[in-house]
């Protein structure tokens, strides 16, 4: 499993998304970007987060930095999800794992004694080169979307 680093390419992905098209990071290349990893479409922290990242997504348009979510969920559970908030991110979906398992964000996870696996949330910014300039392994949600924005708005140097 490959674990995320600053100044490393982040791995190659092609996926579904809520909008209706297909996002690459090929098609992002030369503007920064910010993925944030999710376990499941509409349960509580990942609502927040969504929400959080929603009500800020006019700021990080401003500094030219994209922001997509991504989870495992299939993408008519993630337009649900969309619908039923308002939320103004791109939900980027990976059922098969394709960027999770590269990423090194989907891990043996433990409720109750009982292990599973799962998504380790966690947020990821990239630079324009496509160089990972900034990890958060682990996201607590309570304010994490702002520090993720202030952190894109240095990239960026808006």
């Amino acid at each position: 499993m490959a674990t995320l680093a600053m100044g490393q390419t982040f791995p190659p992905f092609e996926l579904p998304s809520s909008a209706g098209s297909t996002i690459s990071n090929a098609q992002l290349r030369g503007r920064p970007y910010v993925i944030f990893f999710y376990p499941k479409d509409d349960t509580s922290g990942c609502t927040l987060e969504a929400l959080d990242f929603t009500a800020l997504s006019k700021d990080f348009q401003a500094a030219g930095v994209s922001v997509f979510g991504v989870s495992p969920d299939p993408i008519d559970k993630h337009c649900k999800f969309r619908d039923k908030h308002g939320l103004q991110i791109p939900l980027l979906a990976d059922p098969d794992r394709a960027l999770l398992e590269p990423a090194g964000v989907w891990v043996q996870k433990s409720m109750y004694g009982k292990t599973y696996m799962g998504v380790e949330r966690t947020t990821v910014l990239v630079d324009g080169e496509g160089r990972i300039s900034r990890v958060w392994p682990k996201v607590k949600v309570d304010g994490h979307a702002r520090e993720v924005l202030d952190e894109a708005r240095k990239l960026a140097g808006a």
